[in-house]
């Protein structure tokens, strides 16, 4: 929450005796203290909390959804929100090839609801397939898919436009397992082409441009943290 590390290099800071509680060192990762009464020092700095930042990034594609500097000189977010002073991070993650809205806050709670499956916040997807897809296919998937790791079933799914060659289609999911949306466009042999997210929830890309970041309104935020069940 002050934006120093990790919670695991936290508690490896704790371990190491590099933490210090109203000038005591502290190496138990247990112990809990008040943030307005007790001072914590970290390697002699005094650290506090941050305010809590809410982004909105248009993610490119070929850009790596994490922090830091990437591998085989690809890019990562980082480069986009560097200006930003908080130490924000994404709030899951966008494959390399897939553009769209990524969520970026330093509030871990509304992070961890944002993730969870049993909030049933939707993720909503335009996706570019190959091949044809009619009703009655569209239908099928409706109904949902066993893939490896379990039972898929899409929230919505809507045909767009479609012809002998490609289709697009937009497509919601609550869950976050790792390509659900590929694996389940494959798994009806209709690969994916192109896939990007339009929505998380109630927020909207709309039209914020690639690569480009902007604050949650106040509308936005009220209506996030309402369906989390999180006080606004």
């Amino acid at each position: 929450m002050c934006g120093v590390s990790s919670r695991r290099n936290a508690d490896e800071l704790i371990k190491r005796g590099a933490v210090k509680i109203n000038g005591k060192v502290e190496e138990n990762v247990g112990c809990t203290i008040s943030p307005e009464n007790d001072v914590v020092q970290v390697r002699g700095v005094v650290v506090k909390p941050e305010q809590n930042r809410y982004i909105m990034l248009n993610k490119p594609k070929l850009y790596i959804t994490a922090l830091g500097e990437g591998q085989d000189d690809k890019k990562t977010i980082q480069e986009l929100i560097s200006g930003i002073p908080e130490r924000v991070y994404p709030v899951g993650r966008l494959d390399y090839d897939v553009d769209g809205l990524l969520v970026c806050t330093n509030d871990g709670e509304l992070a961890n609801r944002v993730l969870h499956p049993s909030f049933e916040l939707r993720k909503t997807y335009r996706a570019v397939v190959k091949g044809e897809i009619g009703r009655a296919k569209s239908l099928r998937m409706g109904e949902g898919a066993m893939l490896e790791d379990g039972y898929a079933k899409p929230d919505s799914i809507k045909v767009l436009k479609s012809d002998k060659t490609s289709s697009i289609l937009e497509i919601s999911f609550h869950e976050g397992r790792n390509h659900i949306v590929k694996r389940f466009f494959a798994e009806f042999m209709h690969p994916v082409k192109q896939l990007s997210r339009i929505s998380v929830g109630p927020l909207k890309l709309g039209n914020l441009n690639r690569g480009e970041w902007r604050d949650l309104t106040d509308k936005e935020l009220g209506s996030l943290k309402k369906a989390l069940q999180l006080p606004n």
